[in-house]
């Protein structure tokens, strides 16, 4: 349906483009992907700019919500938002939804626009030379936010978009038209895309232009028709020279590619990730101040690349692909408070990690994917291979959120550990949709992240799937599990009654100890779960650990009980104060 088109930028048009932008997304989402080469063969960026956008929506519906409850019966009008407050909401939006490397950049393109229009105050509007403000403050905070920029990506096209802009807005003192601006910026981003392949070598051997490019092009046009009424014709100059091996355009305004799809594998190995590169994506928020921020910059640059670090005001999303993921949590834990942490291990068949014999898009055989409650575990899992969900005390993860992690492990089988008995529903719903998508996912019921453990420690890839998953469920189900937790009010419990602050030793689940001391009451726990046998003691801390119980414990273990082996971890913020396992 067309849209009433508009000549000047507010709040109606902040919220009418996300919608537009997402509906754009969605249509080309399976095409953006399919073109993903570059930083990553990993087949995501349609996907993950649909996924940022969906949140930057979100984030302006509910100040639109907010707004309209206000109004409601009996109230006085309140108006709509100010253009300040929607523009401010789309950026906070994106920023905590960012996914990948290509929404982590989106996300800061429409954090530097919402700068600019937020500046107006609370002017209900701007016109097309504050759009034309907007985009080129995008454009330049993008680039700054990418450690070491690349030109033929998606910086390039909104830097095009940006001086195209600026060509169109006028001179200073005349009003300009929104949709003015708007198709200039699509016209030029449009340009620039279709020369991509001339600047980036992976681009122009895999006979494709940029996926992030691509996808900021379908946002471009959502803000053309936002002003407009009319989605503008995707297309792009120069592109057809297949005999250059360079990226093209079917009639219908689709990206097409010259070559078949091994032809171009082959050639996309010759580009500069085909000697390989990091084995993980770690992605998280991150609160901490702007020095603290600054040396994390320096530091994950040491580790890895792709880094990108985006947004402000002590809030912040972290993107790096690194080899060692636990250190680049560690790196945030220093710097500040790292949430919302998603670890991604990429397989043998992403170019990130091939050599040059393997196609990019080829799926690896096998992946665990696992729920785990906090970052030092998800480190430890991500180690391990296993694709990462975290699980913040009091914010389960949903049933989409495990079947985006299913998929971005990128496996023809999968191994689903949901790590939590109260997730176990969840999981079968997530389990049950990957497998309509052709994934065949065996579910585990584990219910602690030592059992988790367990099962991951046995975990052979190359052995027949289902006598695998037999091995880990095995493993797992012979795993005890404990925890030592802080009553947070008065309780009935299987041990007696409990009262705020005390502590609790559960087993298997329920309440077993009722103490006042953490170290006491963990020995006590250990000790019944060590009476029925056992040849190995997993203990996880958090970080609210009291200093020296796990000494203390493994102490005890040597003391008592010989053949008992002890290893520690440290879990970082998972809710519980310690985790123990027994098998």
């Amino acid at each position: 349906m067309a849209q009433v088109p508009q000549t000047f930028f507010d709040a109606l048009a902040v919220r009418t483009w996300c919608g537009l932008a997402l509906t754009a997304l969605g249509r080309a989402r399976e095409e953006i992907d399919a073109i993903n080469v570059y930083p990553v063969a990993d087949g995501d960026t349609g996907t993950n700019l649909y996924l940022t956008v969906e949140s930057a929506a979100t984030a302006v519906e509910a100040v639109f919500a907010g707004y309209e409850a206000g109004s409601g019966a009996g109230s006085a009008p309140v108006g709509k938002p100010a253009l300040a407050d929607a523009a401010r909401a789309m950026a906070h939006g994106a920023l905590i939804g960012a996914r990948g490397n290509s929404g982590t950049i989106l996300a800061q393109l429409l954090r530097g626009m919402a700068q600019v229009l937020a500046a107006e105050g609370e002017a209900s509007h701007t016109d097309g030379r504050g759009l034309r403000l907007a985009l080129r403050r995008a454009a330049d905070s993008a680039r700054q936010a990418v450690a070491h920029p690349v030109e033929g990506t998606v910086l390039s096209v909104a830097s095009a978009a940006a001086d195209a802009a600026e060509k169109a807005a006028g001179a200073p003192g005349t009003e300009v038209d929104c949709g003015i601006v708007a198709r200039a910026a699509h016209e030029g981003a449009c340009a620039a895309l279709a020369a991509t392949p001339g600047q980036l070598a992976v681009l122009r051997h895999a006979g494709v232009v940029d996926a992030g490019g691509r996808g900021l092009v379908a946002v471009l046009a959502a803000l053309v028709e936002t002003f407009t009424g009319e989605a503008p014709a995707f297309s792009a100059a120069g592109t057809a020279d297949p005999a250059r091996g360079e990226a093209g355009r079917a009639d219908d305004g689709t990206i097409r590619t010259a070559g078949d799809g091994e032809g171009r594998a082959q050639d996309c190995a010759d580009g500069p990730e085909g000697a390989g590169g990091p084995a993980f994506e770690v992605i998280y928020l991150l609160e901490a101040e702007d020095a603290a921020v600054a040396r994390l910059r320096r530091r994950l640059d040491a580790l890895g690349d792709s880094l990108v670090v985006v947004g402000g005001d002590g809030l912040w999303n972290v993107h790096v692909h690194v080899d060692d993921a636990g250190a680049a949590v560690e790196a945030g834990v220093d710097a500040g408070r790292p949430h919302r942490i998603r670890i991604t291990h990429f397989g043998v068949g992403d170019a990130h990690t091939r050599g040059s014999e393997r196609p990019p898009r080829e799926r690896v055989q096998r992946a665990v994917v696992a729920v785990v409650p906090g970052e030092g575990l998800a480190g430890l899992y991500a180690e391990a291979g296993a694709t990462t969900v975290l699980a913040r005390p009091g914010e389960p993860p949903a049933s989409g959120e495990l079947v985006q992690a299913v998929r971005r492990a990128h496996a023809r089988e999968v191994v689903l550990l949901p790590n939590d008995a109260d997730l176990r529903h969840t999981a079968a719903a997530a389990a049950e949709q990957a497998r309509t998508e052709g994934i065949r996912v065996a579910l585990i019921p584990t219910r602690s992240a030592v059992q988790g453990i367990a099962a991951l420690a046995v975990h052979e890839p190359g052995r027949r799937f289902d006598e695998d998953v037999v091995s880990m469920t095995s493993a797992a189900g012979a795993t005890r599990h404990a925890e030592v937790v802080v009553a947070e009010r008065q309780s009935w419990t299987m041990a007696g009654i409990c009262q705020a602050g005390d502590v609790l030793g559960l087993v298997d689940g329920d309440v077993a100890v009722i103490g006042s001391d953490v170290t006491a009451t963990a020995a006590t726990v250990l000790n019944r779960m060590l009476s029925a046998g056992g040849e190995l003691v997993t203990l996880v801390l958090g970080d609210e650990a009291p200093p020296g119980v796990a000494e203390h414990l493994q102490a005890r273990v040597r003391e008592a009980y010989l053949a008992v082996d002890t290893v520690v971890y440290r879990g970082g913020r998972q809710g519980a104060l310690l985790l123990i396992g027994v098998e």
